[in-house]
């Protein structure tokens, strides 16, 4: 059997960490929508660009501490006149894809926020 190697820029699942404009992102694909949404950002489409934004989905009580979801991008766009929630997602199987839908669903569930997958 063999065995990939993977250097010190790779992650568990296979995607390079990438850097764009200073800013270390955990792939490619991630810095790639990076690069299209701040075009958007200067065409005047959206507004209020920010990256890693951390919500609180369950809240800390004596025997548990506080949970988090950290949304890879949120702007505002002015076409939809709404806030978008967007997360990138490089596959759409296993357990780190069913934690991100559980997470997704109590997000939804506690504050209405919707998190597009792109």
């Amino acid at each position: 059997m063999r065995w990939r190697t993977r250097d010190s820029r790779s992650t568990k699942y296979g995607a390079i960490k990438t850097t764009v404009d200073g800013i270390t992102f955990d792939s490619i694909k991630e810095a790639n929508r990076w690069q299209a949404l701040r075009l958007l950002e200067r065409a005047g489409k959206i507004t209020a660009l920010n990256r890693q934004l951390r919500i609180e989905i369950v809240p800390k009580t004596k025997l548990h501490k506080p949970r988090y979801y950290v949304c890879d991008f949120v702007y505002f766009d002015k076409e939809k006149n709404k806030t978008i929630y967007e997360d990138v997602k490089g596959y759409k199987k296993g357990l780190a894809y069913q934690m991100f839908t559980l997470k997704r669903d109590i997000l939804y569930w506690r504050h209405q926020i919707e998190i597009i997958e792109t």
